[in-house]
């Protein structure tokens, strides 16, 4: 199986799953002090839990290293209780065995950060107030709309840097996770094709962010856009053949190179599997 199959179907897993980590927060605020003594290690740790708590806060993380411990970790670990306990020391034993123990949970307490954003705040895309400064500079000024928003991160973004923007988003994800259950901003209940027909005249640059994988409607906006007797900007938020949006979507765009997409991605860091990125689509 390729690396693009198994995220995709890890995608669809977690998609699946209805539990909250209702302990995970609480885990790593427990290996936060468990580990207090290996630097690396906590500034991982810190940087989830200041974006978690940031998000309660109802406002944008920062932007994430990549969330994996460091290859040597194991052999930090050893080297530093060797230095400061003398050889069959209990005390020293007992604390290699307890953190050799904890190293794997943590690891996948880490990789699994987007699924938490996911399933706590219904948060796809990672959307740090530093990209969301960045799509303000590019929007700059100019009326948007942004389609299947969720709950509005980019929207919200967008407005705390002075922009205009309409939110949409059909709301039929409900049911079936947190999409759509906590709004950040407000959101009108549209479709992605009727929200175009209905602002097109008003809006001079559109937001998608994370189309579902293998439904065609983004391929049928992007349709609508070039049907359409104006020149917009479009903006895209996706894992080219990856996690995210249709593969006719992927097949028929045109992604642009440009200055504007690499600014747009300055702050845009990848910490997990999921690469996705931001695109500008003709």
């Amino acid at each position: 199986m390729n690396p693009k199959q198994k995220k995709k179907l890890l995608k669809r897993a977690r998609s699946q799953r209805t539990a909250k980590p209702s302990d995970y927060i609480a885990t790593l605020e427990r290996y936060n002090s468990l580990f207090s003594h290996f630097p690396a290690i906590k500034i991982l740790i810190n940087n989830v839990l200041q974006a978690d708590r940031l998000l309660k806060q109802g406002l944008l993380p920062q932007t994430l290293p990549q969330l994996l411990l460091p290859d040597d970790t194991q052999d930090v670990i050893f080297k530093t209780l060797n230095e400061t306990f003398p050889a069959g020391d209990p005390e020293g034993d007992q604390q290699w065995n307890q953190l050799s123990d904890a190293l794997p949970d943590l690891d996948k307490k880490l990789r699994s950060f987007r699924d938490y954003l996911e399933e706590t705040y219904g948060m796809w895309a990672y959307i740090s107030a530093p990209v969301a400064k960045d799509l303000a500079d590019f929007v700059n000024g100019r009326p948007a709309l942004e389609v299947m928003a969720g709950n509005g991160y980019v929207s919200k973004g967008l407005r705390d840097n002075g922009q205009t923007v309409v939110t949409t988003d059909s709301k039929d994800w409900t049911k079936e996770n947190e999409t759509g259950k906590h709004p950040v901003t407000k959101i009108e209940q549209l479709s992605a094709s009727d929200a175009f027909t209905k602002y097109q005249d008003q809006v001079d640059v559109i937001i998608m962010v994370w189309s579902p994988d293998g439904l065609e409607i983004d391929w049928q906006l992007l349709q609508q856009i070039r049907a359409a007797d104006k020149d917009f900007d479009f903006i895209v938020i996706g894992e080219k053949n990856g996690a995210t949006d249709s593969k006719a979507f992927w097949q028929h765009a045109e992604l642009l190179d440009t200055p504007e997409v690499k600014a747009l991605n300055k702050h845009f860091n990848h910490f997990d599997l999921i690469h996705d990125q931001i695109y500008l689509v003709k």
